[in-house]
């Protein structure tokens, strides 16, 4: 492996933008000169840790910021700039909350078993006007639009911008189409171990929002920021491969064709899927999507409850073929690196203790409803969410209590701030009750 000089130099890059996301999945950087990476290669870039979404107060003292050279990532938009994932420090001591950390651990957890999680991921987003208040194209007015070809190409520049890019660092795109709501856009690459995936997600949200501001246009990966229209979706497909590069998923005689170690692993999905939501589906906005009424197309896509099916895509977990599952559940809000963190954690739990998932169901879950059916249900707002993660000890247990109380300190201050705020809505049906 090269170092990251030698990377920086023989990609022609001039600059490196040294790269975090925080708890709430923004992404925080430094740019840091040719002439200064050798030496942050060692030392880290210093960050303010307070100044950001991490729980941390003005008397700490800087959080250093390590790059990964395995992340090294030019910017297709920019060749003189490259961006690269870096993990905190703190007092000299790896700090226990930083997302690339958590998942780190539960990769090496999942090593000590055996197992590699491969995944995927569909990350939907909507293409506004700059000010976000619509759309962007007025004629993508269609009941139904999912898959329509000329609003597709009308963003045929965008679109292809980001293909082009995606070619270009070797990720395997294979498909970009309009989804399901008017606005709507979706580009698929191919799966790889999931450090590596998160860190592609992260990098894609990045390359997605600036090639859109080039074009005066707004992205946004917001889970419900219209009503009417179905949600953005980050829909998550997952398999565990062993040491000798087999998929342990695949059994030929097993159900579906997946084996007990695939089922187990959803069994964790199933029976932690409550306190999972906090990681999944982090915002208040999130709830505005899962169970949401019927939108103009027909149907939210997102699920209701806890189950799982065949290849049917109104449940929270859909069984596409005999490699792999789609967890349906988690939105575009959904942190990058925390999102795998916390599906490997919870499958991992469902694999050692042998969690039985239960049975198979497969009617449609909008139109006939199952309910409640052993596992609880999926949390109808954000504190109920944080609740239900409160109440989750093995999952807990599993990510590291440090990180846990730090993000659902946060994400409770978030909640409380939503809780006071007087809105437009209890104006107009109050005000003169």
């Amino acid at each position: 492996m090269h170092d990251l000089l030698s990377l920086a130099r023989e990609s022609g890059s001039r600059f490196l933008l040294f790269s975090f996301t925080d708890l709430f999945g923004v992404q925080r950087a430094k740019l840091v000169p040719l002439s200064a990476v050798a030496a942050m290669s060692e030392g880290g870039a210093g960050f303010a840790g307070f100044a950001a979404w991490l729980d941390l107060s003005p008397a700490d003292g800087d959080v250093m910021a390590i790059p990964d050279p395995a992340s090294f990532t030019p910017l297709p938009w920019q060749s003189d700039v490259a961006w690269v994932a870096t993990e905190l420090t703190l007092n000299r001591a790896p700090m226990e909350q930083c997302p690339r950390r958590v998942l780190r651990r539960q990769i090496a957890r999942a090593a000590a078993l055996g197992y590699e999680l491969r995944s995927g991921v569909e990350a939907e987003f909507f293409l506004l006007r700059s000010d976000g208040e619509a759309i962007a194209d007025p004629a993508d007015g269609q009941e139904k639009p999912c898959y329509d070809q000329l609003a597709l190409m009308r963003h045929y520049p965008l679109v292809s911008a980001l293909m082009d890019g995606m070619e270009q660092l070797g990720w395997g795109p294979y498909q970009a189409d309009h989804e399901d709501a008017n606005g709507q856009f979706e580009l698929n690459w191919t799966y790889a171990d999931s450090l590596t995936t998160a860190d592609r997600h992260a990098f894609f949200k990045v390359m997605v929002k600036t090639l859109a501001e080039r074009q005066g246009l707004r992205a946004s990966f917001m889970p419900k920021p219209f009503q009417q229209l179905t949600g953005n979706g980050c829909h998550t497909h997952l398999s565990l491969w062993d040491q000798q590069g087999r998929n342990a998923f695949h059994d030929p005689n097993g159900e579906q064709g997946l084996s007990p170690v695939a089922y187990h692993f959803l069994a964790g999905l199933l029976h932690h899927a409550p306190g999972l939501a906090c990681l999944t589906n982090p915002t208040v906005n999130s709830y505005r999507r899962l169970a949401a009424p019927p939108t103009t197309s027909g149907s939210t896509w997102s699920p209701g409850g806890i189950s799982y099916t065949a290849n049917n895509r109104t449940h929270m977990v859909r069984i596409p073929d005999d490699q792999r599952l789609e967890l349906r559940l988690p939105d575009g809000s959904a942190h990058p690196y925390l999102l795998q963190a916390a599906v490997l954690a919870a499958g991992l739990d469902g694999i050692e203790r042998q969690l039985d998932p239960g049975p198979r169901h497969d009617n449609d879950n909008y139109a006939d409803p199952l309910g409640d059916i052993g596992f609880g249900h999926l949390p109808r707002d954000l504190g109920e969410a944080l609740d239900a993660f409160a109440a989750d000890h093995t999952l807990r247990a599993a990510l590291g209590e440090s990180f846990c109380s730090s993000y659902e300190s946060l994400r409770r201050r978030q909640w409380g701030s939503f809780r006071a705020e007087l809105t437009a809505w209890e104006r107009q049906v109050g005000l003169d009750g």
